[in-house]
């Protein structure tokens, strides 16, 4: 009769670990509308929409990489790199020294050279990751520091302002990523997250790339002898964390219309929370979109909501370190307790 109660308890503490998330969520959402002035008007929860949008995306490249068991400190500095080549094209063009002319770009066109950009970047982090046996935490801390950097170089550190472009160059309407939807009340930002998740999610769960990322984070000794090219497996997911974080910054500085190469300072952290707060683990091989789409909405609520309780940004910092250091805690717990059901499991049918 005990076994049966404590098996019956762990169970029901595995069915609450594994909706802490949106547990979590609710009850924020509740002391938020309590605490904060105006935190349910519709003003209010579109300001939270937005910055989960950007929090969101990056998250889901994020999730790839932790899933393979490494880690991307890069993407916010990505992301402002991004921002700050996408209003430099707007702005100022590609000139061209040696034939002395300088050619502006449509906007189609300079969303795709920032987003291919963003891409080969990721794919740099995973080359030396893979290919000079870089540790991941290392290597993409150097990328940080060298992401930043280019973006202040590229304007001498000042921001391009006025981003809506001239009709005569054929420039015009970078704006409308930074808009609401179709004229609807639903910002552009929202509709991209859905795209990149439905997608990235059927990649991750109904794709032999996706069933790879997996289990190189599960075992990768196991995976290479199994014939799975973990290198090539590895080297497109950072550039798809790469890509993800290209995305964010176009968002991020069509919202402003400005580019200014402080965008996504810290938002790294804000990734790497989004991704374990919605289950994944940093030992890597598990983890999900949807999950991850849940912590992003906790990571918005949370900053957005102490934003308005007037909670100074020294506090949120503090407050978004314990969220991480708790998660990964309850994640390690969670683990605990599968491997001890699945121990005490196998001894029942002995």
């Amino acid at each position: 009769m005990a076994a049966d109660n404590k098996k019956s308890n762990n169970a029901l503490a595995m069915t609450l670990l594994k909706g802490r998330t949106f547990i979590v969520l609710i009850i924020l959402m509740i002391f938020f509308s309590i605490t904060a002035n105006n935190f349910l008007t519709v003003g209010s929860l579109l300001t939270v929409a937005k910055h989960v949008a950007l929090y969101g995306i990056l998250a889901i490249g994020m999730t790839y990489v932790i899933i393979t068991g490494g880690i991307d400190l890069s993407v916010g500095s990505v992301a402002g790199l991004a921002g700050m080549i996408a209003g430099g094209l707007i702005q100022e063009g590609l000139t061209l020294k040696f034939a002395g002319v300088t050619i502006y770009f449509s906007i189609p066109l300079v969303v795709l050279i920032t987003v291919l950009l963003g891409a080969f970047i990721g794919a740099l982090n995973g080359v030396v990751i893979t290919k000079f046996n870089v540790a991941p935490f290392i290597a993409t801390l150097g990328s940080m520091y060298i992401c930043r950097g280019l973006a202040n170089i590229r304007s001498n550190g000042a921001t391009f302002s006025d981003l809506a472009g001239y009709e005569g160059l054929g420039n015009t309407g970078f704006e409308v990523f930074g808009r609401n939807f179709a004229g609807t009340m639903i910002p552009t930002g929202v509709i991209i997250l859905i795209i990149v998740a439905v997608v990235a999610g059927l990649i991750l769960k109904k794709t032999p790339f996706g069933w790879h990322v997996q289990a190189i984070g599960g075992n990768e000794r196991a995976s290479k002898l199994s014939g799975i090219k973990v290198d090539r497996v590895k080297i497109w997911v950072y550039a798809f964390s790469g890509l993800c974080s290209a995305i964010v910054g176009i968002i991020a500085t069509s919202q402003l219309v400005s580019a200014t190469p402080k965008t996504g300072e810290s938002w790294e952290m804000n990734a790497i929370a989004a991704s374990v707060l919605g289950g994944t683990s940093m030992a890597g091989g598990v983890g999900s979109i949807g999950g991850t789409i849940v912590g992003a909405f906790v990571i918005g609520v949370i900053n957005d909501g102490m934003t308005m309780c007037g909670v100074t940004e020294f506090w949120q910092k503090i407050i978004r370190g314990l969220v991480i250091i708790i998660a990964v805690i309850i994640d390690q717990f969670q683990r605990n307790l599968q491997a001890k059901m699945a121990l005490q499991a196998r001894n029942e049918n002995k």
